[in-house]
């Protein structure tokens, strides 16, 4: 397994998906060499350095932490890491839209993170082991950093990463509901992690065929008119990104706090879990016995 670069920048930048391919070599897909990081330090596009977000050492320390507590089981990383990264990288959701961002955390930052975290165990079918080139610099539900941003954002409730937990506990779910325009719905979020919560939705099946049925049920049912949310104050998020420059490091054995929103109302999360489950029972889920 691959270490990190002998050099890591201190500060985070932006980096063109156009110039990643010349560093991801087969090498580093296969885990079994890094780059050296100088080259591509060369390439990318600085950050504003009055901007204590862009430091690198605390996301540097949270994969390491993470590698370390989870290396019997990778993939209980990913419920740790989640809220942990969204509470120390505190941005904008349109500073998180930017692919460039998320390809230098990956490529130059902790590569060795990535291969670790993704590398395929070898099969019969695939004999090689490879981690997927998305994982580096992917869709937002498939790259190794952004997707985990992205789980806690949309699933943490109010400064609440508590359902963050769950849903990054399930590869299932994120994988699936990750790609769902509703899921940006928090009542809907929140509601499918309780499905998980109760054990009313577990495998992999009951996941997916649920997920068709709540977008399928979605494009002629407006879940806002169902499932009312209150609008939120950006300034809450605002001044929880200020806060960033005399935040702490986060807990390692605790739940950081997220941005101060109101929780999502608890009457339409009530209101969403019944109507899913009503929407579950009747959903073609493929090795259900028609009368189970």
């Amino acid at each position: 397994m691959i270490s990190k670069p002998n050099h890591v920048p201190d500060r985070l930048a932006l980096l063109e998906s156009s110039a990643v391919d010349p560093f991801l070599t087969e090498e580093l897909l296969k885990g079994e060499q890094v780059h050296g990081g100088i080259d591509l330090a060369k390439v990318v596009e600085d950050l504003p350095e009055d901007d204590i977000r862009w430091s690198a050492e605390p996301i540097r320390s949270l994969v390491e932490d993470a590698m370390h507590a989870f290396r019997e089981d990778r993939t209980r990383a990913d419920a740790w890491l989640a809220p942990r990264l969204h509470a120390t990288l505190r941005l904008t959701r349109r500073e998180a839209a930017d692919r460039r961002l998320w390809n230098h955390i990956a490529l130059a930052i902790a590569p060795d993170y990535v291969v670790w975290r993704h590398l395929s165990e070898a099969t019969a079918n695939r004999p090689v082991r490879r981690v997927s080139a998305d994982r580096f610099r992917g869709p937002a539900d498939r790259q190794c950093f952004s997707r985990l941003w992205w789980a806690a954002e949309l699933f943490r409730d109010g400064p609440d990463y508590a359902p963050v937990e769950i849903a990054c506990g399930n590869q299932d779910l994120i994988h699936t509901v990750l790609r769902m325009e509703v899921i940006d719905h928090r009542p809907t979020a929140q509601a499918l992690v309780r499905l998980l919560q109760d054990g009313r939705v577990t495998t992999g099946r009951e996941i997916n065929g649920l997920s068709t049925a709540i977008s399928t049920a979605g494009a002629t049912l407006t879940y806002d008119v169902l499932a009312p949310d209150e609008p939120r104050d950006p300034a809450r998020l605002r001044e929880w990104i200020a806060d960033a420059s005399t935040a702490p490091p986060v807990a390692r054995h605790a739940l950081p706090d997220g941005p101060d929103e109101d929780p999502v109302p608890a009457d339409s999360v009530d209101t969403l879990t019944d109507y899913f489950m009503e929407l579950f029972e009747t959903a073609p889920i493929r090795g259900r016995r028609s009368g189970d």
